[in-house]
């Protein structure tokens, strides 16, 4: 990872050190890509027909928004 090998730490270290900056994360930890993948597939099924040029943010609740 870039931001550990700039740092001269680990990957871990540098992961934690970059989701401080951002000012932590509400949830706790990252999303995972199955969650992502949760996401994309309810999009793509017909439960989501009427759904249409919708932006989805997907971080923890990091960035607040409505």
């Amino acid at each position: 990872m870039r931001l550990a090998d700039q740092a001269g730490t680990d990957e871990s270290k540098a992961r934690q050190d970059l989701i401080d900056t951002l000012g932590g994360i509400p949830i706790g930890r990252p999303g995972r890509p199955e969650e992502v993948a949760e996401l994309v597939a309810f999009l793509v099924s017909d439960r989501a027909a009427s759904i249409h040029g919708s932006e989805y943010v997907i971080d923890g609740g990091t960035i607040p928004a409505v």
